[in-house]
């Protein structure tokens, strides 16, 4: 199967402007699955609660969500993007799961990051894994990767390829997806955007280097630190269902879990 990610530079605010260029870079891709950044199409240097509320839409039935469903049919792929979720009175940091035939799912971030805490209610679901046809995808948003459980939860739960809408700030992700990876023996996609925003006094800077990352530590295909592209790789998702290191180790079967207890007080 073809998998890859959409890195681009966001303008804050603009959804239509955003969802323009994300079809326009996703039109000449030949790709079964695709990966979007995270809040791709609001940007993500918020300022106030009222700004974000003011922007986050309800799923399936907003105009992002249709516009994504429109794009995945007519090109025949699966989307997984970012974006901020209106539901009743909570605003989420969301994933969406787009197939062919429309909206399939929705992830809310578990792990907010910095001020993130500030504008968006804690994710309140698990860690999703989703058959669609070709792999099980699992899906994780940004400083997720922070935490190992997150990824382990998802390889437990059978995921073969995890897709992980970003906008990473710090300088350590793209490294760490590749023992995330090799630890669990899992294909990751890794999205992430471009550029720097500076709103309400405040600045940050993106680091590209979107990536896709093989079972066992490689990178197979990374974007640069500034460029607009989509990045495409053809990987075999079956790798990711041998979880045998050696004729002596099997990565889950050696797996001591009464050991572990201590990690979930």
């Amino acid at each position: 199967m073809k998998t890859g990610y959409v890195q681009f530079n966001p303008a804050f605010g603009e959804v239509n402007r955003n969802l323009d260029r994300v079809e326009a870079l996703i039109e000449g891709a030949q790709a079964d699955l695709l990966v979007l950044p995270e809040l791709f199409n609001t940007g993500y240097l918020i300022t106030s609660k009222e700004e974000i509320a003011a922007l986050a839409e309800e799923v399936p039935g907003g105009p992002t969500t249709r516009r994504l469903a429109a794009v995945a049919k007519r090109r025949n792929l699966h989307l997984v993007a970012g974006m901020a979720e209106r539901s009743g009175d909570r605003i989420y940091n969301a994933a969406v799961l787009i197939s062919p035939a429309g909206h399939v799912a929705t992830y809310r971030k578990v792990h907010l990051f910095f001020e993130e805490k500030l504008w968006f209610d804690p994710g309140d679901g698990e860690f999703p894994v989703y058959d669609i046809g070709a792999c099980r995808v699992g899906i994780m948003v940004c400083f997720d990767w922070f935490f190992p459980e997150a990824m382990r939860t998802l390889a437990l739960k059978g995921a073969q390829v995890v897709c992980h809408p970003a906008n990473l700030v710090l300088p350590y992700c793209q490294a760490a997806m590749l023992t995330r990876c090799l630890e669990n023996r899992v294909f990751a996609v890794t999205c992430n955007r471009t550029g720097t925003e500076h709103r309400g006094g405040k600045s940050l800077r993106y680091t590209g280097k979107s990536q896709i990352t093989d079972t066992v530590g490689d990178i197979l295909s990374r974007a640069g630190e500034d460029e607009e592209c989509v990045g495409v790789f053809e990987i075999d998702p079956a790798k990711a269902l041998d979880k045998q290191l050696n004729a002596h180790n099997n990565l889950f079967g050696d797996r001591r879990p009464s050991f572990y207890r201590d990690i979930c007080r």
